[in-house]
């Protein structure tokens, strides 16, 4: 399996959900959801941050904690530090969506979250981080 995503991939993945956009911010770019962060990193390093849940974060560490690791001051919260090298782009555009549905709007990730047009199967992820990809039941 090919692993590994540049900084670049990762922020064209960011940037295409719905309004999100990309500040500097403390030297790195963080990108942002009607002006709330749920991504941030620096072209120069190998290493991003996402927002997450602190069980998303938990079974994030738990499958590979080489790429994994709770994010410096933040990591209390859930936000994930991962090391690109470490992440492919399936699973990084999985957490990437997750982290901005924990931080858009409900009526905006409400509209990401529609079924496809013809196809009974949700939109873009879950309301939980599926690290298989497939649909993760509520409890």
């Amino acid at each position: 399996m090919l692993r590994g995503v540049t900084f670049e991939k990762f922020r064209r993945l960011c940037l295409t959900l719905p309004e999100a956009e990309e500040r500097e911010t403390w030297g790195e770019a963080t990108f942002r959801v009607r002006d709330r962060i749920f991504a941030m990193g620096s072209q120069d390093g190998g290493y991003v941050s996402v927002k997450a849940s602190l069980d998303d974060q938990a079974g994030l560490l738990a499958m590979d904690p080489k790429t994994f690791a709770p994010s410096a001051y933040t990591g209390r919260f859930g936000w994930v530090q991962i090391r690109l090298r470490g992440i492919g782009p399936e699973l990084a555009q999985r957490v990437i969506t997750n982290a901005w549905k924990r931080t858009a709007p409900k009526r905006l990730v409400a509209q990401l979250s529609l079924p496809l047009q013809g196809e009974g199967r949700e939109g873009v992820g879950s309301s939980r981080l599926n690290l298989q990809g497939q649909k993760a039941r509520r409890r």
